[in-house]
């Protein structure tokens, strides 16, 4: 798979995307990491004692997905609504360091900002507890969310990433009128679908659920599968099944181990083996995929190219503990050279 892509032509990729602008819609939030070391048992209760070493944070959800993207200096801003706390200053102040432009964030007393805790001992995530707001957006907000977005969609943006978590920033109204705003343009739209919201799906350049996700947008039970996707028939019949109902122009299914299932209209699904050589933490890995695979769009590159380079970033990603991103070059140097 390596010798499909090498290094200079993913370099060129880049390069063209980073003459471009992305948009990213949806479920912004904060993850809190605690770090520390576990040696004992309390003798309250059969839990593990975690010695504290440290804490820090990092935008989460569709932040995250902001922040790889500028990670590869891709010009990014983020249109989403947090709450007036300090979650909320954090988040701001996080993105901020990254270089993500915050002017699309509505601050409002009418929700919540999330916050997803996350505590690690010895490189291990023991638990998560989840602080958030899951009612779906009101009709004001959504509007102004919307004019927000409309107003930013310049001719320099070559995409649009609507990330959805469930949380309620991706209404059927926020959904509907994104697909109408990018078709008019003819700007990519990218989007990560969460079952928890029964959102009607069409118009969408590109879906990238996981094999869980997959299953459960169709209403079906997940069944164990083959290590080969192509000898999943389970699967490929759920693939057939959402290509059908939401006939999105490309599909992009991870697979954890087993990699990921590119699926086209009209062609028959292509697989892609895994690139990561060690897990450490799948955190953030689907927000890796959908924006490695835009920003290759962005830049250039055919479906194929794009999910090569959607792959070796979240093989990147998966490697590091927490959510993590990669560098360009740390993604350039997973790819062979072209000597």
């Amino acid at each position: 798979m390596k010798s499909l892509l090498k290094q200079n032509r993913v370099a060129e990729i880049f390069i063209q995307a980073q003459k471009q602008r992305i948009l990213v819609v949806g479920d912004v939030m904060l993850d809190q990491f605690i770090w520390g070391n576990v040696s004992r048992i309390s003798p309250e209760a059969p839990v593990p004692v975690l010695d504290f070493r440290r804490e820090n944070y990092m935008p989460g959800g569709a932040a995250n997905v902001a922040r790889n993207l500028t990670a590869w200096d891709i010009h990014t801003s983020a249109y989403s609504v947090i709450g007036k706390d300090h979650p909320g200053e954090q988040l701001g102040e996080q993105l901020g360091q990254w270089g993500v432009k915050c002017s699309g964030l509505i601050r409002t007393r009418e929700r919540t900002t999330g916050l997803k805790t996350r505590i690690v001992a010895q490189r291990q995530q023991i638990v998560r507890v989840d602080r958030e707001q899951k009612d779906l957006l009101n009709k004001e907000l959504t509007e102004r969310l919307i004019a927000k977005v409309e107003k930013a969609l310049s001719p320099k943006v070559a995409a649009v990433v609507l990330c959805d978590y469930g949380k309620g920033i991706v209404t059927q109204e926020l959904l509907d009128r994104m697909v109408d705003l990018c078709r008019d343009r003819g700007i990519w739209l990218s989007m990560d679908p969460k079952p928890v919201r029964s959102l009607r799906l069409h118009g969408l350049s590109l879906m990238t659920p996981n094999r869980k996700e997959a299953f459960a947008l169709v209403q079906r039970t997940e069944t164990p599968g083959p290590d080969n996707p192509l000898e999943d028939k389970a699967l490929l019949e759920v693939v057939a099944l959402l290509m059908q109902r939401a006939n999105p122009a490309m599909m992009l299914v991870t697979l954890g181990e087993h990699g990921m299932l590119l699926c086209r209209r009209n062609q028959k699904p292509f697989h892609i083996p895994t690139m990561a050589k060690e897990v450490y933490d799948v955190s953030g890995a689907g927000d890796t995929a959908i924006a490695a695979f835009t920003v290759a769009v962005a830049g250039g590159a055919s479906p194929i190219e794009s999910a090569i380079v959607a792959n070796h970033a979240a093989g990147v990603v998966v490697g590091k503990v927490g959510t993590a991103i990669s560098s360009v070059d740390e993604l350039l140097s997973t790819f062979p050279s072209d000597d």
